[in-house]
């Protein structure tokens, strides 16, 4: 039994494994060389990716977007998480909720390059002292035209890749009453340091570095909607990564898992191949479980935005979707690593690099125990019946 899917949301799958597979046999090649590919073979995925229309998938129509089903954009990350070493972040992609914050001035100049691929652009939100909590103390102080902003900011994911940033500031005495807004900031704007480039357990070409912003000029009309809507706008940011989290753990589970399938059918020990042996069993059992369980709970995700439903409810999903996914994966990898043995610990085996990158997921854009906490928060809100029937 497969989940049901349209002929429309099959194909989108299928270019997406197509394109997964052309990134796999480079994965070794990253992982020994701190994540690189020689610049031609980059830039050829990329190119491949946006023609494929990866990059627009969320983009209204009226602006040149595909604006899919929210399903069929989690089942292309759903193929795309197959493949380490972050490969398949050789696309950006502009989502439908910077559509409603921007006016067109900020379309052209920030959003619709990022779907065309002449701009890249980073997140600049979690700070030393705010990740789980969201207390912002990075401040954006208005003179004139010109916000001053000033502060720093922590893991800035791909912030090496970019052109500009979103930076979430708090405005001391705006109109928000002390709340955040969300910018526009060009990387090279004069006040902004690289303090320190961390390195992490993973092998990615992207890299997320600390900045310290000191009196960073931002004209006002680089402030993305009104003072104090900064969250509001993070918020929606974060249902989509979270989603999208969660698909591209579906991915990785499901490649994991195949391998795991057919290394135990191959292997032999005491005359027998592993696969059975009932231990070795009881792992592939649990973890196909443990994936098909988390892939329901995705898909139905995604479909809940698709038939419009409260977004408060979508956002409680969201979060479950990705504590589900993420908590699922990391179990996988460890079993499939296990499985493999010795050489399950090998970075040339794609388990140990899963093993590793996984991690990071019940971690960023919100760790298990915050999921947990808007999981909890809205159930005590809206009780069960309004958000599981």
């Amino acid at each position: 039994m497969t989940y049901a899917l349209s002929p429309e949301t099959l194909e989108w799958q299928r270019k997406a494994r197509d394109f997964a597979e052309q990134l796999i046999p480079h994965e070794e090649a990253a992982e020994f060389n701190e994540g690189l590919l020689p610049k031609e073979i980059t830039a050829g995925h990329r190119a491949t990716g946006i023609e494929l229309g990866f990059s627009r998938m969320d983009v209204p129509r009226e602006h040149g977007g595909l604006q899919l089903p929210m399903l069929d954009q989690v089942v292309v990350w759903e193929q795309l998480g197959r493949v380490t070493n972050a490969l398949s972040w050789c696309i950006s992609e502009a989502h439908s909720w910077m559509y409603e914050a921007c006016d067109a001035a900020q379309i052209e100049a920030y959003i619709k390059p990022i779907w065309t691929g002449e701009k890249t652009e980073c997140y600049a939100i979690t700070e030393r002292e705010a990740g789980s909590d969201t207390h912002i103390e990075t401040s954006a102080v208005r003179q004139g035209e010109h916000y001053l902003i000033s502060g720093e900011k922590w893991f800035v994911t791909s912030a090496n890749k970019a052109q500009f940033m979103f930076v979430q500031a708090r405005v001391p005495d705006g109109q928000g009453g002390g709340e955040d807004a969300l910018f526009f900031v060009d990387v090279d704007s004069p006040g902004i340091e690289i303090i320190d480039n961390p390195l992490f357990g993973h092998n990615f070409a992207s890299h997320h570095p600390t900045y310290r912003f000191d009196r960073v000029r931002v004209p006002v009309a680089n402030r993305i909607g009104a003072e104090g809507d900064g969250m509001a706008y993070t918020k929606s940011w974060f249902r989509r990564e979270r989603l999208m989290i969660a698909a591209r753990s579906l991915g990785a589970a499901q490649r994991m898992l195949e391998m795991a399938t057919d290394w135990s059918k191959e292997r032999v020990v005491g005359g027998q191949p592993i696969c059975e042996h009932q231990m070795i069993q009881t792992m592939l059992a649990d973890s196909l479980t443990d994936l098909w369980g988390a892939r329901l709970m995705t898909y139905e995700a995604a479909k809940m935005q698709d038939r419009g439903e409260d977004l408060s409810v979508i956002h409680a999903h969201c979060s479950m979707a990705k504590l589900v996914a993420s908590e699922m994966v990391n179990r996988v990898a460890d079993r499939v690593v296990q499985i493999f043995g010795g050489r399950g610990y090998m970075r040339s085996n794609a388990a140990q690099r899963f093993y590793r990158e996984v991690r990071v997921d019940r971690i960023w854009e919100g760790t298990s125990e915050i999921q947990r906490l808007i999981i909890a928060r809205s159930l005590l809100k809206r009780g069960a019946e309004r958000l599981i029937g």
